[in-house]
């Protein structure tokens, strides 16, 4: 496969796992109280932390799991709990309490992982990495985790241009509406590790 055809595969496939349109919603909520500096700052952490699960999953992902003797199933059903945690308060309009508390930075949890570097983009990173065996695919995998943290951190510091159009009633009725499909979201993940955990193979 050529080193264009593997970057366009692997761009294409974690765009669409790590979905930064569909990240804005839930960003936007859980962000609501917070200043554009700060709402900036947060994109930036929370892209640079998903890079950084990324890639080292990406090197060292299997030797981790095998070292630790964590199933991938294992790994996406702890995603989905706390996901599913993140959803629950912004149904009930609790998301507030995500950035009020004491020494939480949601940047770190649950932006940049789960709900950026999650169990879907970890392991289709590390099955794209074990696809390739050449230096030029390599690199085009490298370029392409780039460059889809790029496009994630544009959406997201966009997401004040956004955040001024609809105001504070609009962004909470998108923090509901995202709420509701980041709990299926992570109903989701854990109904595919159990259906794993049960048959030994991964959910089609």
């Amino acid at each position: 496969m050529s080193p264009a055809r593997t970057f366009g595969e692997a761009f294409v496939t974690l765009f669409v796992i790590m979905d930064p349109p569909g990240t804005l919603p839930v960003f936007l909520a859980l962000t609501a109280s917070m200043t554009t500096r700060q709402r900036t700052r947060a994109a930036t952490q929370g892209v640079l932390v998903a890079l950084v699960v990324i890639v080292v999953f990406a090197l060292f992902g299997r030797r981790i799991l095998d070292y630790l003797h964590v199933s991938l199933p294992a790994l996406q059903c702890a995603g989905g709990l706390l996901l599913l945690l993140v959803a629950l308060q912004l149904l009930t309009g609790q998301e507030a309490d995500l950035t009020r508390a004491e020494g939480v930075n949601i940047a770190l949890v649950p932006l940049g992982t789960p709900l950026l570097a999650g169990p879907g983009a970890i392991v289709a990173t590390m099955v794209l990495v074990s696809g390739v065996n050449t230096p030029a695919g390599y690199t085009a995998v490298a370029v392409a985790i780039l460059a889809v943290h790029l496009c994630l951190w544009l959406v997201l510091v966009f997401a004040t241009v956004i955040h001024k159009v609809l105001r504070d009633s609009g962004v909470t009725l998108v923090s509901r509406i995202s709420g509701l499909l980041l709990s299926a979201i992570a109903v989701q993940l854990i109904a595919d590790a159990v259906h794993a955990f049960v048959t030994g193979s991964p959910s089609p």
